[in-house]
């Protein structure tokens, strides 16, 4: 019944593709439409995360979560993307929808915070959907903080503002 964090191996990322599909689906479907939501599949998600992961592996860092042998989350970071070589980027955090509440996400931020010390960053960042009540409210209790800065990004045929949060790592 415990959640065991380790790197994936290249088989793993087909699944992080799905899991995140379905996370997304999930957790982006009561502000979001269903038709921007409805692509890319799981499937389309799984070639996303090998080929990404096939550029930035140097340069990134993923961690899976699993239960009971099941991949039910991971998270995903790297350099920031303003620039700052002080800064980490938290890109993801992503959990299977029936996984939600059971501290997983907390292990996974809990771990990255520690990879980005690791890393000699001083700070984390990271981007969240400005409509994603519940995931601004699981960083705000881990410590990020809003810096005000705002972009939009396309999810599907939506445009999606996004608010930057930081913390100290």
């Amino acid at each position: 019944m415990t959640v065991t964090l380790r790197t994936p191996t290249a088989d793993d990322l087909a699944p992080v593709g799905a899991l995140h599909q379905r996370s997304r689906v999930a957790a982006y479907s009561p502000f979001l439409p269903p038709e921007s939501l409805a692509e890319p599949g799981p499937e389309a998600m799984g070639h996303y995360w090998v080929e990404r992961w096939t550029w930035e592996r140097d340069t990134h860092r993923m961690m899976v979560a699993e239960r009971d042998g099941r991949l039910v989350g991971f998270s995903y970071l790297g350099p920031d993307d303003a620039g700052d070589p002080q800064t980490g980027l938290l890109n993801a955090i992503h959990l299977d929808p029936a996984e939600r509440g059971r501290g997983t996400g907390r292990a996974l931020m809990v771990d990255a915070l520690a990879a980005m010390r690791e890393a000699g960053w001083h700070r984390g960042a990271l981007w969240v959907l400005a409509g994603n009540s519940p995931a601004r409210r699981f960083y705000e209790r881990g410590g990020w903080r809003p810096t005000g800065e705002r972009r939009a990004e396309l999810i599907g045929h939506t445009r999606t503002p996004q608010l930057r949060y930081t913390r100290p790592v």
